[in-house]
């Protein structure tokens, strides 16, 4: 009987000990970071070159002596989120990660035959390390952004918000101590901070469900939801049924509900958002994939004003889960365009906190 207990209480402690339950930074925690000045940031490197260059820029561009000045109205800095300033690789994507538990996890949901073949495959497909490795089978990005809209079709958005925060509870995968409402790169929010204290306009240009990123976002970084950008689900009224847009009339009765995927927000579409939904270029452009190139290299060709371009390579293989070919390949790319290196493993003093580690 003895045995039985002590062995029932180890597990217990395993279980408690596999949530990391105490030792990750709060969401309240990471929102009270603030940079304002060079000296402030304390989660990089103390050499680290893309540091130096960025602040060089704030100082130079924000200075009204400067031929270089950039009025308050035009400092608009754009970043792309998973893999730039959140973890993607606790296997895979936050939103992706949200779809699985959705269709395959959640025993208050049963999803199409469809869309359970198609979660499971994608399911596989991440279990096998196909993701960092680039070795998704062609169209698997738009085909889940497909069963993902579908798997939460018919959901308010306020339901679908809980949904969300509930899931920011669940410890990530491979790492310790950290959930994913807490995996923000806190290099990468000092940025976001440093740049809001200079009043720098900050945008969020995700290929991820825009909604669910307005809530893991949004709080922490002190970004209003209408300045986060990304791939939005169709949004019907309850009683619209098969009728068209057009011709419907919102009802006293109505309330909104989730529908499928309108159009992926990656690549050339990221550029096209910009301009629909800020209508001026940016000055200051943060991404990690080559999925990022064309946002990057808008910012930074034919700008009347001072800009730059910065990349995130994924290097860091002891803290994180970095893969080295896809990391030199980043290189190459951010070499090739002129954008500045953000070396995860040389520049970040830490990544998620020192509590957080890689389970081996």
């Amino acid at each position: 009987m003895r045995k039985k207990i002590v062995a029932a209480l180890t597990a217990g402690l395993i279980a408690l000990g596999s949530f990391g339950v105490v030792d990750a930074m709060p969401r309240e925690q990471i929102a009270k970071i603030q940079v304002k000045k060079a000296k402030d940031f304390k989660y990089w490197t103390k050499n680290s070159v893309a540091n130096q260059k960025l602040v060089k820029f704030v100082t130079d561009v924000t200075d009204k002596k400067s031929k270089n000045f950039i009025p308050v109205e035009d400092r608009l800095a754009v970043f792309d989120m998973d893999g730039t300033f959140i973890g993607e690789t606790m296997p895979c994507y936050f939103e992706w990660m949200l779809y699985l538990e959705r269709a395959l996890n959640d025993p208050n949901f049963t999803p199409s035959a469809e869309d359970l073949k198609y979660a499971k495959m994608v399911d596989s497909e991440i279990r096998a390390g196909h993701f960092m490795t680039g070795k998704f089978p062609k169209g698997i990005d738009i085909g889940e952004a497909k069963s993902q809209e579908s798997v939460f079709s018919g959901m308010t958005p306020k339901d679908y918000e809980a949904y969300v925060r509930k899931f920011m509870q669940k410890p990530v995968e491979g790492l310790t101590n950290l959930k994913w409402g807490e995996a923000f790169y806190l290099p990468m929010v000092e940025v976001i901070k440093y740049l809001q204290a200079n009043q720098f306009t900050v945008y969020i240009v995700t290929g991820s469900d825009r909604p669910a990123m307005r809530v893991m976002g949004s709080e922490v970084l002190k970004i209003p939801y209408n300045q986060v950008i990304g791939t939005n689900p169709a949004i019907f009224a309850a009683n619209q049924g098969e009728i068209s847009a057009d011709d419907y009339a919102y009802r006293h009765d109505d309330y909104l509900i989730r529908g499928g995927l309108t159009q992926k927000n990656l690549k050339m579409n990221k550029v096209v958002a910009i301009e629909h939904e800020i209508g001026k270029q940016p000055v200051l452009a943060f991404g990690n994939s080559g999925g990022d190139t064309s946002m990057l290299n808008y910012t930074i060709t034919g700008n009347k004003y001072k800009s730059l371009a910065f990349f995130v390579i994924c290097d860091d293989t002891e803290r994180e889960f970095g893969n080295i070919d896809k990391a030199n390949k980043c290189v190459a790319l951010a070499e090739k365009n002129g954008w500045i290196k953000i070396s995860m493993r040389d520049d970040f003093k830490t990544i998620y906190g020192d509590k957080v580690k890689r389970l081996q």
